[in-house]
């Protein structure tokens, strides 16, 4: 449908912080690997580990930051988050002897394995975009094409004020999402992107203690410098967990490191992801997807090459 040029052209934290609750003595222990792991499992064929290896090689393993613009605000749970969560296709759950079985969800879910396409947009909208609610609504055509301008702006530098793209009708996400859920679920990305996500090449590496360490202190910096983050939780080569959420929020004591998230999978409150600081390892409490225990974290959407 063609949208008037004059019609385009006039549209251009908080929530209470969880209690942490995952720790080396409270996560739960890690279960039997399900038969099939929820996010994406499937794609990493042998052959597609050899394509990623040599993408790997030629990109390195650089950790520099680009110049960072401070947000105009702090993300906002209830407001910077969709109302829409990224399904499961299977429903996993712990059978009579304690082993964490999985199986397929039926009716099939028709909005499922999003994950990275949600947090990669949650994210590119806090940076780029300005919800006006003073603006009147304007017409599907003109959402679709304010969606594609969205999502196809840089997620690792925010655009200048003057230049964000503004959205008319909504105050923020949230409301935006309640509304023109199937816009944005249309308009966000195809699941294929989840596959193809360009950091995906640092998960076949063992991820040390060390490593750890230095990715908790660079998620505490980056926290300060350009909120929010994005992170893969993954288990390689198990894939018990292979998900990406968005670090918003943090709060830390001389034993643990509390990492406030949104989880795509869950649009009513946060989740928590806890480095526990005497181990060097990142933990993750028991939920619908995951049976509990240790995950190993990176940031992507930061660098040229993740």
């Amino acid at each position: 449908m063609h949208v008037h040029r004059k019609v385009v052209m006039q549209f251009r934290r908080h929530n209470e912080p969880r209690r942490c609750l995952a720790s080396p003595k409270a996560a739960t222990p890690d279960k039997q690997t399900p038969p099939r792991a929820q996010s994406f499992a499937s794609w990493f064929s042998s052959a597609g580990a050899a394509l990623v290896l040599v993408l790997a090689l030629v990109c390195g393993c650089t950790t520099t930051h680009p110049p960072a613009v401070a947000p105009y605000r702090t993300f906002d749970f209830q407001k910077d988050t969709f109302s829409f969560p990224n399904e499961l296709i299977w429903t996993y759950q712990y059978d009579t002897n304690g082993n964490w079985t999985t199986h397929r969800r039926d009716p099939r879910p028709n909005y499922a394995q999003h994950c990275f396409v949600l947090a990669r947009s949650a994210r590119q909208f806090f940076l780029n975009a300005r919800f006006d609610a003073s603006q009147p609504t304007a017409d599907e055509a003109t959402y679709r094409l304010l969606i594609r301008r969205v999502v196809s702006s840089n997620p690792r530098k925010a655009l200048p004020e003057m230049e964000k793209i503004v959205i008319p009708g909504y105050s923020d996400v949230r409301s935006f999402s309640r509304q023109q859920e199937e816009l944005l679920k249309a308009g966000c990305g195809g699941g294929w992107q989840s596959y193809v996500q360009r950091g995906h090449w640092r998960m076949i590496f063992p991820f040390s203690r060390r490593h750890q360490a230095t990715m908790a202190q660079q998620l505490l910096d980056d926290l300060e410098r350009d909120p929010p983050l994005i992170v893969h939780l993954v288990r390689f080569p198990q894939l018990t967990i292979n998900h990406a959420v968005v670090i918003f929020g943090s709060s830390q004591n001389e034993k643990e490191i509390c990492f406030r998230a949104y989880d795509p999978n869950h649009t009513t409150q946060p989740s928590v992801i806890t480095y526990d600081r005497t181990s060097r390892t990142f933990f993750l409490t028991a939920n619908d997807y995951f049976p509990g225990g240790r995950v190993d974290v990176y940031e992507v959407y930061y660098n040229w090459d993740h």
